[in-house]
């Protein structure tokens, strides 16, 4: 028998100090959490069962859908829609909002959800995860539309993620601190490992595509050129650069040890005409909250993403977080620039 507290009794027992809570964000949470044991089993059979590789069709962001994505869209649905919690759902992987079907009862809840982060490493067997996102529907009982959708990150319920690496994790935030759930394959069901996670203040280490160095800001640039001249350089001190293209993967390091993760804002993406590479309502925004509340601090450079007014279901959004003293020494030389 495991003496550990499972992810179930951990937020029911959370619950329990909240004012007039109905089992409902409870059950949600629990709905979350069996898709996620679902994705684990298919990412860890993945090549097994011959679901890697590229779908023939693109999503919204016109990149190509692998066919884990498509499979992992549909996990995530077929959990949460028949249960009467939610009033619709939003996906990176969908074009527009997911109306819950009239054959199921409609609930008060709206969910976000990359369904597989990092899914261009699967094929390469490197760490992927699902990030999401519970908000609550404002206003009157008509139809969700995509706007219901357009609330800040500062009105979030709950945000996590699974990470599933050499071993399956799950970690939370309802506003009261962020907990780490790890899967003990052995019953199925998440055990509390990682208590109240908090991000160290200060850090050496920063995680940042560096090829695309020569189209930053000059507020990064010179923060980069910095870490990069050491301990000879103005910082008097040797950082170490990490870089997985796996944002779960990122998070997590930096929730376990510290450390700051960039993707900034450049001038390819500016050329373009894109806000940033991260979307606000299934990245930026849930994995903001998780650092927020483990101490650290979450920026697009000039200002702090949770405060953002969504404009868009797709939105994107330039992400800088991890480690408060470095994101704030960041903010800082951008409004030096």
């Amino acid at each position: 028998m495991h003496n550990g507290t499972t992810i179930t009794q951990f937020i029911i027992e959370e619950q329990r100090h909240v004012a007039g809570a109905t089992g409902d964000f409870t059950s949600l949470l629990n709905d979350i959490v069996t898709a996620c044991k679902v994705i684990s089993n298919m990412v860890n059979q993945g090549a097994l069962v011959g679901i890697l590789g590229s779908a023939e069709s693109e999503n919204i962001q016109g990149e190509t859908q692998k066919k884990l994505d498509i499979l992992t869209n549909e996990v995530f649905i077929k959990s949460n829609e028949w249960a009467g919690h939610l009033a619709a759902m939003a996906s990176e992987e969908m074009d527009t909002i997911y109306d819950i079907p009239a054959k199921y009862p409609r609930g008060k809840y709206l969910l976000t959800f990359d369904p597989l982060d990092g899914s261009s490493n699967i094929d390469v067997n490197v760490s992927v995860g699902t990030i999401f996102s519970i908000l609550r529907i404002q206003g009157g009982a008509g139809a969700p539309t995509e706007r219901d959708f357009l609330q800040a990150g500062t009105q979030q319920v709950a945000a996590g993620y699974a990470l599933y690496g050499p071993s399956t994790m799950m970690v939370l935030t309802t506003g009261n601190g962020v907990n780490g759930f790890t899967l003990d394959q052995n019953i199925g069901e998440f055990i509390l490992t990682h208590p109240n996670m908090t991000i160290p203040a200060d850090t050496r280490e920063f995680a940042i595509n560096a090829s695309n160095m020569r189209f930053w800001e000059p507020a990064v640039k010179r923060y980069v050129q910095e870490c990069l001249d050491g301990k000879e350089g103005p910082r008097g001190e040797d950082f170490n650069m990490r870089w997985i293209a796996s944002m779960v993967a990122e998070v997590h390091r930096i929730l376990t040890r510290g450390g700051v993760f960039m993707y900034p804002m450049d001038s390819k993406m500016k050329s373009k005409g894109l806000g940033g590479k991260l979307r606000l309502l299934y990245e930026a925004n849930p994995m903001s909250f998780i650092v927020e509340q483990a101490g650290g601090g979450s920026i697009t450079g000039t200002e702090r993403i949770m405060d953002l007014q969504p404009e868009s279901l797709h939105q994107r959004v330039p992400v800088i977080l991890g480690s408060k003293n470095e994101v704030e020494r960041i903010l800082g030389y951008h409004d030096q620039a």
